[in-house]
Order: structure tokens, then sequence, then C-alpha cells
């Protein structure tokens, strides 16, 4: 009797030892997971979250932990986890102020050169120029380089070198006083020459200057002069230019009726989309790399912000923490046709965005 005695009350302390350990464990487990969270610990993305968690108790600390997995895994999704995007600040641009003209070069361009920034796919210069009133670039000539200016404010005359001053006529597009929203373009080809002039009295142009390297050589040099609604641009990225169809192979009819892969855009000869937008304070735009016009599924983004807000614009892209300043550009790498890029205003101003998607 005394024996079975003893063995029972042992029997009772084991079963009591492994019950407090387990609720121990468990509790252990809770509090550890839920201090995991707390922190902004999170699995890798290659790990799959069951949104049904099984294994520990639905008590509140639990609860809050799985649902703060759960809200990660919402914004993780939403990222391009194969995108890479290297800012480029406005400092490292190349910079001079010749009096007349105060210019930004993005990517290497006359004095000034480092080879880290000579070409970005087929983007080869973006100039961030002001330019004081009553002067500008005299009669200049260009070759076999897609060229084009994106007004931001002020007036610039555009010229051809075969008019004379006086005697040009009405706007055309061999001569057209530019506003803000005007995009002229001009295909180098074999050669033209023209001229970029403020002409007003007394109020400076802002303006982008961008080229683009062609699919080719040779080819016959034209004009387009275009307006984009700044009401569009408050909306969503509006496509400014798009690759002319028919691409590197185009028939000789084709290049003779130069039309754009994207209706109501200027057409580019180059795997090139061109666009532009407005964006609000807290407001967010969508872009669809591609825009569902190219040839290349392999692309590359470049998104700049131009200085029009005093430093009050700043954007983020792809939900990621990186914040850019006016002035300040982006490198986006190894996407694809069809990705979608997230564009979002986070300063003070509207951020008017210019994205250049590029093969």
């Amino acid at each position: 009797m005394k024996l079975f005695t003893l063995a029972l009350s042992i029997f009772i302390v084991i079963c009591s030892i492994i019950i407090y350990n387990s609720n121990t464990i468990k509790s252990f487990l809770q509090d550890t997971l839920s201090h995991r969270y707390q922190r902004g610990i999170v699995p890798s993305q290659d790990i799959e979250i069951s949104p049904t968690p099984t294994v520990l108790a639905a008590t509140p600390s639990s609860v809050d932990s799985f649902q703060h997995m759960n809200n990660i895994k919402g914004a993780m999704s939403k990222i391009l986890s194969h995108a890479k995007i290297t800012p480029h600040r406005s400092a490292t641009r190349g910079h001079s102020d010749h009096g007349w003209l105060n210019t930004y070069h993005s990517f290497s361009f006359a004095d000034w050169f480092n080879p880290d920034f000579t070409h970005f796919g087929q983007l080869r210069v973006l100039n961030e120029d002001r330019v004081k009133p009553n002067t500008g670039f005299p009669t200049h000539p260009h070759r076999d380089f897609e060229i084009f200016s994106y007004i931001l404010k002020g007036e610039l005359t555009h010229r051809d070198s075969m008019l004379k001053k006086g005697a040009e006529g009405g706007q055309s597009d061999k001569f057209y006083r530019m506003h803000r929203g005007d995009v002229q373009f001009t295909t180098g080809g074999t050669g033209i020459a023209h001229s970029e002039f403020n002409e007003h009295n007394k109020d400076t142009v802002h303006f982008l200057q961008i080229w683009a390297i062609p699919w080719k050589r040779g080819y016959t040099p034209r004009y387009h002069t275009w307006h984009f609604d700044e009401e569009k641009k408050k909306q969503g990225f509006v496509t400014i230019l798009s690759p002319m169809k028919g691409g590197a192979d185009a028939t000789h009819q084709e290049e003779e009726a130069c039309e754009p892969t994207i209706p109501d855009t200027i057409p580019i000869h180059a795997d090139f989309v061109m666009s532009a937008g407005i964006i609000a304070p807290e407001k967010k735009f969508e872009w669809v790399v591609g825009a569902n016009a190219t040839e290349t599924t392999g692309r590359k983004v470049f998104i700049h912000l131009p200085m029009t807000k005093g430093g009050k614009a700043k954007i983020r892209l792809d939900g990621r923490e990186e914040v850019y300043n006016e002035g300040d550009g982006a490198f986006i790498d190894l996407v694809h046709a069809g990705d979608k890029i997230l564009v979002e205003s986070v300063g003070e101003a509207d951020a008017e965005v210019v994205l250049l998607d590029t093969a």
C-alpha cells in the first residue's frame, strides 16, 4: 500500500511538471513572437506565411502578431523585389553656370564627364536648363540623335536655320514659341540646324533637354511640336513619346507616315517611351513598364524630379523608404514590360515627375 501511494505521488508530480512547462513554453513562444514582430523583424520574403495560424492560441498578443505579419506581407507584395533602384542625387550631377545659362547634367555632357553617368539604355542626355531673357542657344547642328525639349516654365523659341527672324510666318514645326506643357522634338538624322532662344524680355525659361540614341543612323531629319494638357497630367502619367510604328525595320512608307505606336504621342526612332505626371501630395501614380508599346521586354526606367517647387516636392518609389528630392533622379533596372512602378508624392507641393522608359 505504501509503495502504491509513493508511486501515485511521483506520477502526480511528473504530470504537474509537464503541464507547467507546457504553459511556460507556450507563453514564452507567444511573448517572443510578439516581441519579434513589434520590433519589425520579419521572416524572409521567400517563406510563405500562413494567414491562419494554428500553433499559437488565439490570445490578443498572438492575434496582433499575426495581423502585423499579414500587413507586412501585403506591403511586400506591392514591391518589385526583383527591381534594382539606384538614386542619382542632384548633387552628383554636372553643373555649370555661364551667367546666361544655368545647367545641370544628369549624364556626361559638354565639358563634364563622369564614367558612371554616360547613358542608361538609349537615354543619353538629360539636362535641366535655365536660360535668361533675350539669350539662348544660337543656330547649332544636330545629327543622329532624337532630341526633345520639355518646357517647365517660361518661353522658348525654336527656329529652324532656314527661317530668318521676322520672316517665319505662323507657328509651325520649323518655328514655334513654346510655353509650359509644350514639347519640341527633333530627329537629327542626316543633319539639321536650329536655334533655341528665350526671346522674352523679362522671364527666365526653365526646361529639360533630353537626347535618346536612335535605332540607327541616317534618318530623314524632322521636327514635331506638341502641347500636353496640364490637367490630364494631374490625373495620371501622360505618355508623350512612343516608338514609331515599324520599329528599326520600318519600310519607306512607314517612315514617311511616321506614326507613333501609342496614339496622340510623338513618334521616336527608338524603343523608348517618355511620360510625365503632376502628383499632388499624398497621392500615388502607377506606371506600367513599357506602356504596352515596346519591343524589348527587359527594360530600364529613369525617373527625374525637376526643381520646380523650391524644394517642397518629394517622391518615393515602389513603396520603398528612400525619399527623392527636387533635382534627384533614379535608375530603375532589372524590370520587365508589364511591371508596375508606384510613384508617391510625399512632399508639401505637387511633384512634376518625368519618366523615361527605355530598352
